[in-house]
């Protein structure tokens, strides 16, 4: 239990101080709570499970929701044939190259036009891009990145998000920081590279400026809150991709769409 809060408090980037205000303590009883030289309370322990999206079950017996398992596709066909000699066993979310390759120009975009505000950070970063996508694809039909998102109790998350990160800063595209946000830390990216938008169309320009702009006022807590009451994220079980159609059957505080006579376009399976 002790290195277990503790993992879940440095998975998350969370200081000391904003998780002891969140249960109502003061910061050196909560660093005895994480460090194992106070009881944590019933009541103490609700709270926590709560904010970590966890059951006061799976709290109290350190069991965390399980990471979803990413592969990234590569284009060059010796990588794939080493993969398929390779006794490492298959992951199950794969992303297509050309995706991360428009999902990187569309994120140094965004961090282009509002990265440096003060509650621009990862986790909204991540949601924006959620709405870029599954808004366009339910207005045109199309897809604009096309990436595969994630349910998981943060709100949807591109698959392989962390691990196109890295290669971003590999690459010296971007460069993450730490900043102090209110009573938390909270992690934030800058472009070190201008975004090539070059491919992209007009329209798919338009609407990604169009998203920037509606949630660029957004802190994690607001847009996380606001995606959870998404028709695609609710629909879908935890840990699992969220289904694109799904976006046809969305509530009117969040339909990008006009339908005429009520009637919405087929599903597709």
């Amino acid at each position: 239990m002790v290195n277990f809060l503790k993992k879940l408090r440095k998975k998350e980037n969370i200081s000391q101080e904003f998780l002891a205000k969140k249960i109502g303590v003061s910061r050196p009883t909560y660093i005895q709570i994480e460090n194992g030289s106070r009881k944590i309370l019933v009541e103490e322990a609700q709270k926590l499970a709560q904010f970590f999206g966890l059951t006061l079950e799976d709290f109290l017996a350190g069991k965390d929701l399980p990471s979803p398992k990413i592969r990234l596709e590569k284009i060059s066909k010796k990588s794939k044939l080493k993969n398929k000699k390779s006794k490492i066993p298959k992951m199950r979310i794969s992303v297509p190259q050309e995706k991360i390759a428009k999902l990187k120009e569309v994120l140094l975009y965004i961090l282009e036009r509002i990265g440096a505000r003060s509650n621009i950070g990862e986790a909204v970063v991540c949601k924006l891009l959620y709405f870029i996508d599954f808004d366009y694809y339910e207005k045109f039909e199309e897809q604009l990145i096309g990436a595969k998102y994630i349910k998981n109790h943060h709100g949807p998350t591109p698959a392989g998000f962390l691990e196109i990160l890295k290669q971003m800063q590999q690459d010296g595209d971007l460069v993450p920081v730490v900043k102090k946000y209110f009573q938390y830390d909270q992690k934030k990216y800058l472009p070190r590279r201008k975004a090539d938008l070059s491919g992209f169309s007009a329209q798919e320009k338009e609407l990604i400026d169009f998203e920037i702009e509606r949630f660029k006022d957004f802190n994690a807590s607001q847009i996380k809150n606001y995606s959870h009451k998404d028709v695609p994220w609710i629909s879908e079980d935890d840990l699992k991709p969220i289904d694109y159609e799904a976006v046809f059957y969305r509530t009117p505080e969040f339909s990008q769409r006009q339908y005429d006579d009520k009637l919405k376009p087929n599903k597709r399976i």
